[in-house]
């Protein structure tokens, strides 16, 4: 017979993220992404360029969806960041979902290899976009 113990232990929840892991997490964006193809398209670019992920941040501390700590640069999201993360979870979710934007990416890479025309990738991009406005109207 096996013996049992009870052990009591709290779990810790992850770390915040500060302003500059915050960078590398927009960055590394496509790690999470099981689909190997969309993964590589995705490796290099993340979400933003190198160029426009401090913009980003900053844009969403403008606009008061997230809080950033003077002291600490412990980024909290704001009352009205969370409301609007819900709204989006609730009505498009793939939104949030890198492998969303890994997509964009192939599709805008195949755009400037001339693989197809921007405007084939635009009607396919505008259908999409219709369709989730379809399916929230129609709620």
């Amino acid at each position: 017979m096996k013996n049992f113990e009870i052990k009591n232990a709290e779990t810790s929840p992850p770390t915040r993220y500060n302003s500059g892991s915050i960078i590398l997490a927009m960055e590394n964006a496509g790690k999470l992404i099981e689909d190997e193809e969309l993964r590589e398209q995705i490796k290099g670019a993340g979400i933003g360029t190198s160029a426009t992920r401090g913009e980003i941040i900053k844009k969403l501390e403008k606009i008061k969806y997230i809080a950033i700590n003077t002291k600490t640069q412990i980024v909290t999201p704001t009352e009205k960041g969370e409301l609007i993360f819900d709204v989006v979870k609730n009505s498009m979710p793939d939104m949030l979902n890198p492998k969303l934007t890994a997509s964009w990416e192939k599709g805008l890479e195949m755009v400037a290899k001339k693989e197809i025309k921007c405007e084939e990738f635009m009607e396919k991009l505008e259908k999409y976009v219709k369709s989730k406005i379809d399916k929230l109207v129609i709620r």
